[in-house]
């Protein structure tokens, strides 16, 4: 399945639906972050219901939103061609602890954007850039999960955009505390968050891994190409590590960190130029489609 949040023209209130082939929207009861924390029942109830649904548009009738807010999120550092990239663009080495486990931090789950939504361009920073990742969904709560039993707890997947203010970034990590207010005013989820069976022609031996090209664009040009298959972590390592003492909430979303090249910090070594109002960042994932959006000003 392929869930989406999305509006009709001329209503106020977004819709819980599911995108099937031919682009063809299906609505369905209830809201994503809703039907997620239901569990399985809920779900095999919302897959049966989509061939009786009466309610149906063309996707380009309707006008899609992030697809939900999360209770939390959690970004890794799990790709280890942007780890090693970005460290030599510093002049220093990998540090040895990032092979002994992987490390994640706590972003904000409140400033979510969806497919084409405006992302306000903060007053504080002049290096604002992109992060190609993608996601995962937690389905099922779990606390101490084994990597070989992690995808048994997974939703979905969807893409992830980690938008970063360079600048205050940098400045934090000298601290020794971060990244915080460097990426604390927005992040992109979508279009769509993709249930595993849809991926199964990618599927690759490593728990939530899979083989899916991934692309970034700016104004229309490619800048980013990596490779899902190409995580140092798996999910399942992610979700083992992240639920290590804690309990792991339904609808809570699990980035993987940037993929090779997969910013503007990497692809330029930190000099910029950066985005500016104006411009549209296009990420494209194998398999989980294109989230989109505009760089805008900081509304008054």
């Amino acid at each position: 399945m392929r869930y989406l949040t999305f509006k009709v023209p001329g209503e106020r209130d977004t819709r819980l639906g599911a995108l099937l082939k031919g682009d063809e929207v299906v609505g369905l009861d209830g809201d994503l972050l809703g039907l997620i924390q239901s569990g399985p029942e809920a779900w095999k109830k919302a897959e049966a219901h989509v061939g009786e649904a009466k309610h149906r548009w063309a996707l380009d009738e309707v006008e899609m939103a992030a697809p939900m807010r999360p209770p939390s999120l959690r970004d890794f550092y799990a790709f280890e061609q942007h780890v090693t990239t970005a460290h030599a663009n510093r002049g220093r080495e990998v540090p040895a602890e990032w092979y002994q486990v992987p490390v994640f931090y706590f972003s904000n789950p409140n400033p979510i954007y969806g497919l084409g939504e405006a992302v306000p361009k903060p007053n504080y920073t002049e290096a604002l850039d992109y992060e190609l990742e993608v996601a995962a969904v937690i389905g099922r709560a779990g606390r101490d999960i084994p990597a070989d039993k992690a995808m048994e707890h997974i939703f979905g997947f969807t893409i992830l955009n980690d938008w970063s203010a360079r600048d205050v970034q940098r400045q934090e990590m000298k601290v020794g505390l971060g990244p915080a207010k460097g990426k604390d005013f927005a992040s992109s989820l979508g279009p769509v968050i993709v249930t595993p069976d849809e991926l199964a022609a990618q599927t690759t031996e490593r728990p939530g891994v899979y083989a899916a090209e991934m692309v970034a664009r700016v104004n229309g040009e490619e800048r980013s190409r990596g490779n899902w298959s190409t995580l140092h972590y798996s999910f399942g390592e992610m979700i083992a590590r992240a639920s290590q003492g804690v309990e792991l909430m339904a609808g809570d979303v699990i980035g993987s960190g940037t993929v090779g090249t997969g910013c503007l910090l990497e692809l330029t070594k930190g000099a910029g130029p950066w985005l500016k109002v104006g411009d549209m960042v296009e990420l494209e994932i194998e398999g989980l489609g294109i989230l989109r959006n505009l760089v805008s000003t900081v509304p008054q």
